[in-house]
Order: C-alpha cells, then sequence, then structure tokens
C-alpha cells in the first residue's frame, strides 16, 4: 500500500479505537470500574489526537466552508448508498437489530445532510443556536428537543444538550 493509503486506513483504525474505548469506558463505569474507565477514557483522547494528526497531513481539514460541502457529501453518500444496502442485507439475512440500528443511522444521516446544508447558507450567522442529540437513535434536532423522538420514540429526557 502506499502512504496515502496507510494514512486513510491509519484515520479509520484511530477513529474506530476512539469510539470502541469510549464505549468500553461507559461499560467500566457502569461496573464500577472508575479507575479502568478513566485510562479507556484516556486511551480515546490519545486516539482521537492521532486520528485528527493522520486527518491533517491527509490535508483533509479545509475551511468551514469546504468542510460543511464535504460533510453534505459524506452524509448524502451514507442515506442513498451505504445505509439502503446494509438494511436490505440485514434484512435478508434476519437481523433485525442490526436492522434496526442501521434504519436508526440512516434517518438521521438525511437530517445531518440537512443542517449541514443549512448551516452552509447561513455561513457567518453566528446567532446562538442549541442542538440536542438523542442518546438512543442519535436524532439530531436544532433548538428544544420534542417531547418523543420522531425516530425512535424515546422520551424528550434521552436527548443530550450539545456544547
Amino acid at each position: 500500500m502506499s502512504t496515502p493509503e496507510n494514512l486513510k486506513e491509519a484515520f479509520a483504525g484511530e477513529s474506530q479505537a476512539n469510539r470502541k474505548y469510549l464505549a468500553y469506558a461507559r461499560k467500566a463505569d457502569e461496573e464500577g470500574f472508575s479507575r479502568v474507565a478513566k485510562l479507556f477514557r484516556a486511551a480515546a483522547d490519545a486516539e482521537t489526537v492521532h486520528a485528527l494528526a493522520h486527518l491533517r497531513v491527509m490535508k483533509k481539514i479545509g475551511s468551514t466552508e469546504d468542510n460543511l460541502k464535504d460533510a453534505i457529501e459524506g452524509e448524502t453518500a451514507e442515506f442513498t448508498r451505504m445505509y439502503p444496502g446494509f438494511i436490505e442485507e440485514a434484512e435478508k439475512e434476519g437481523e433485525t437489530e442490526a436492522a434496526s440500528s442501521f434504519k436508526f443511522a440512516n434517518e438521521v444521516e438525511k437530517i445531518h445532510a440537512s443542517l449541514f446544508k443549512k448551516a452552509l447558507e447561513e455561513l457567518g450567522n453566528e446567532k446562538p443556536v442549541d442542538y440536542y442529540v438523542c442518546q438512543y437513535c442519535g436524532n439530531t434536532v436544532e433548538g428544544d428537543p420534542p417531547e418523543r423522538c420522531q425516530i425512535c420514540g424515546a422520551p424528550k429526557s434521552m436527548f443530550k444538550k450539545i456544547d
């Protein structure tokens, strides 16, 4: 493989390790192992440092306008090409949990693309806005969260305010 391919693979691996270690930290916290949870969070942070370095070296961080355009393209590819195939395959295989997970993600990717488009159209408008994320399905809303998530039906209490 070439160095650009290696950077791309390293970025993906470090990004996945970050998320995995954060999930492990939550589990360790749930089980009362706060020291181990803290170690997992520290390692997750280090993996983020690595991933961001690889992304920087690949010159994949552009202007905010360029980054919004890239995000729109990526989210659109997920809900138009990637997830529909994943959903179909999971349903064929009788993998109902996977199909449900893919369906939630697919619906949320549409919302993300829409929010990124709006942000691109309003670039420069720094009027304060709050975003909330459903901690069950990932639904992302601008402004106050609904009483029930329109994607998964979770109650308002499942929405986390993003700083």
